[in-house]
């Protein structure tokens, strides 16, 4: 079969497909976690002492005893027999952006050679996968391969299922033998900690007696693509980079503004249906699903948690979306970038920090001149996104988050801080040293007697902003599709620990002389808004003028590529931010720039290898079997007396000859070996490499655009998008 045959074969085969069968899953109150072993499963067959302990744990990270945690792994492993699970496995996080699992039955033998099963307290507590085969950017050598996962008792266990079987999974932080985090957990329950502490003292300055421990809280939207199986399994780029690498536009992209929030396919609609049950199942408060602004997009928004919790459950989230997505019959894309000439995807993280006692605390309340706790700890935020804008960038830089920053689809790669025209005032004021009265949104009245009058918001929403004030949060909209939430949780209570022990030192020697709390405070805050206020910004960040303005006058960085983010975890200053709070060593950093320099090389690598091969034995092979039948058929019409035009066969011989001679000016890139070290190895990739890729997609886009539909063969961008 050729490739058209193939390709029009899977277009009959998708237009006579029948919907995935579902079974019927339950109420929400029947199903909710009903695959977790939380609190409530833990009280129900746990002593009360055992329990104690346990919640403990959980809900304030204190140590769990060798004696419980035998109990509790009992529990589990009844609890989880009683599902149906064979075999356990501790889950973590290397520095993949994915997940691993090291799978073990709970069976042992006894004398009598019979098997029983048996699960104890110190095969919950510890694993053993190998350090050495992970990303760890040289903490560990092959020869020193010793690597240790360990329970993380703060985020549930629970079951997973597939049909052939159950088992029960254990979140668990990934360290080396010698104790550095390989992980992406390790860095964020210390984040947490040193905000924790930072924002205690800041707290506790300002009168605050009954002070809970403070966390982060996370709620992650998550876009992603849906392409037919068929179409996909077609596409060797989609299966092995999750992006197109050739594709001339559909005649009809997104410019009608006809996909967003529309009407959802009713295949697409089974398969959310499907995502949700299993989500809901597992205890992840999937709220929110639609269709995105791209044909062929989606969006599914889970309910606020904490942050532990949340990047634990966005990693399930992302699991569950590929592998349903095979039970249905498509293919699910989390690429950046699938398709170019249209939106890509990305992860706004949706970002708070709060306790029991306090509440919310980037929640101004009624009127935010009252609140100054809100003041300081929003005015953290706003010191923290300035001082350490190239570590945010850093750690949402990807190969194809590259493709969509700055795109006039997703924020800039200047990273700015929208906190809405009112909030803006407030630290304006300050600055000048007075305060005026707040403004409310007021009422929206239209007029429709049918339609109830609400209160609008004090401030509108800025969509061209990277990390933008929301009313309540903070949401880092500039996040990758694909990337783990984790890296930018961390990086934001790293740089809000930092601020807030600033604002802690400089309100100790303030109220230390006797100044008193609120003059303290607006003293501290006009400091503060004086040294960063530029990085506040309310305006069209897609202008060029925004992008000439942010550098030239207020001295924020552009920062378009990884291989110019990843150097930013080079800096001293970045050095000393995580040094000095304990969450991240040295080495431990330095481990983080080479793993993410060398997935940046690869990635890339790998695509420049798929368009050699793909324009070699697909592209180029289409396109000279239609000149040959455009020859042969010219020639014989031209024997006839019939005069034809050539220029089709001309513009195919000529594009396909370019794209060929861009081919072997790629491969011999490819070819140099020769690197001083790795800024100039991602330099000359993101900068020659790049480019060459482009040069070789111009030529075949264009002889797809010219080429007979009949033979060309791979699947367009028309049938991937629109035929669900």
């Amino acid at each position: 079969m050729s490739g058209n045959e193939s390709r029009l074969q899977a277009i009959y085969q998708i237009t006579n497909r029948e919907s995935a069968a579902m079974e019927k899953a339950g109420t929400l109150s029947e199903i909710w976690a009903s695959d977790v072993f939380n609190l409530a499963k833990m009280e129900d067959s746990l002593s009360k002492n055992a329990f104690k302990a346990i919640k403990k744990t959980v809900q304030t990270g204190e140590a769990l005893d060798s004696s419980n945690a035998d109990i509790v792994a009992a529990a589990m492993k009844e609890w989880a027999v009683s599902k149906g699970a064979k075999f356990y496995s501790h889950i973590f996080y290397p520095l993949t952006h994915a997940t691993a699992e090291k799978h073990d039955g709970f069976i042992i033998t006894n004398s009598d050679g019979n098997a029983i099963t048996e699960f104890t307290g110190s095969l919950l507590i510890k694993g053993e996968p190998d350090g050495s085969s992970f990303p760890n950017g040289s903490i560990r050598m092959t020869n020193a391969a010793r690597g240790y996962t360990a329970w993380d008792p703060t985020s549930p266990v629970y079951i997973q299922e597939t049909e052939i079987g159950a088992t029960l999974m254990i979140p668990s932080v990934f360290m080396s033998w010698t104790g550095e985090a390989l992980d992406k957990k390790i860095p964020l329950l210390r984040s947490n900690d040193a905000m924790n502490k930072a924002g205690s003292r800041v707290l506790s300055l300002m009168g605050e007696t009954d002070i809970a421990p403070l966390n982060s809280s996370c709620g992650a939207e998550q876009e992603y693509f849906l392409v037919d199986s068929n179409f996909a399994n077609s596409r060797p780029d989609l299966l092995l980079t999750g992006r197109t690498l050739f594709g001339a536009p559909s005649a009809k992209g997104q410019e009608f503004d006809d996909h967003y929030f529309g009407a959802i396919p009713a295949r697409v609609q089974l398969y959310m249906q499907d995502i949700e049950d299993q989500l809901y199942k597992l205890g992840i408060p999937a709220k929110t699903s639609h269709n995105e602004v791209a044909p062929g997009q989606f969006e599914i928004a889970p309910y606020f948690e904490a942050a532990n919790v949340a990047a634990d459950h966005q990693q399930q989230l992302m699991t569950t979306l590929k592998a349903t997505a095979k039970k249905h019959g498509f293919i699910c894309l989390l690429h950046e970038k699938p398709f170019a000439g249209i939106n890509g995807s990305g992860k706004h993280v949706n970002w708070s920090v709060g306790n029991a006692t306090q509440g919310n605390l980037l929640d101004p309340g009624q009127t935010p001149h009252d609140n100054l706790n809100f003041l300081l700890f929003c005015g953290a935020v706003i010191r923290g996104v300035h001082k350490f804008g190239p570590l945010l960038r850093s750690v949402i830089a990807s190969a194809g988050n590259d493709h969509r920053l700055g795109a006039n689809e997703a924020p800039p790669a200047i990273l700015s801080v929208y906190l809405g025209e009112q909030l803006e005032k407030v630290y304006e004021d300050i600055k000048e040293g007075k305060l005026t009265p707040s403004k409310a949104g007021g009422e929206m009245d239209l007029g429709l007697s049918q339609i109830l009058n609400f209160e609008r918001d004090p401030g509108d929403r800025n969509r061209t902003s990277p990390f933008a004030f929301t009313g309540n949060r903070f949401e880092f909209r500039a996040v990758g599709s694909a990337q783990s939430v984790s890296g930018p949780l961390v990086a934001m209570n790293t740089m809000l620990a930092d601020s807030l022990n600033w604002i802690a030192d400089k309100l100790e020697g303030a109220l230390s002389g006797g100044t008193d709390k609120t003059v303290a405070v607006i003293e501290v805050l006009k400091q503060l808004i004086e040294e960063n206020g530029n990085v506040v910004f309310g305006g069209d960040g897609y202008s060029s003028e925004w992008h000439e303005k942010a550098v030239s006058e207020r001295g924020l960085k552009n920062i378009p590529t990884t291989a110019d983010a990843l150097p930013a975890l080079q800096e001293e200053s970045v050095k000393e931010l995580f040094s000095s709070t304990g969450v991240l060593s040295p080495i431990e950093l330095e481990s983080r720039y080479e793993v993410y320099a060398e997935q940046y090389i690869l990635a890339i690598e790998v695509e420049a290898k798929l368009v050699v091969d793909m324009a070699t034995t697909m592209i180029y092979p289409a396109a000279t079997r239609y000149l040959s039948e455009l020859t042969m058929t010219n020639s014989g019409l031209n024997e006839m007396g019939i005069e034809m035009d050539n220029s089709i066969a001309m513009t195919v011989a000529t594009e396909a000859s370019a794209m060929m001679t861009e081919v072997a000016n790629l491969k011999e890139a490819m070819a140099k070996e020769d690197f001083a070290d790795t800024d100039e190895h991602t330099q000359y990739f993101a900068n020659t490499i790049l480019g060459l890729m482009v040069a070789v997609r111009t030529h075949a886009d264009t002889l797809e655009t010219v080429v007979a539909d009949e033979l060309w063969p791979l699947p367009k961008y028309h049938e991937m998008l629109f035929i669900k």
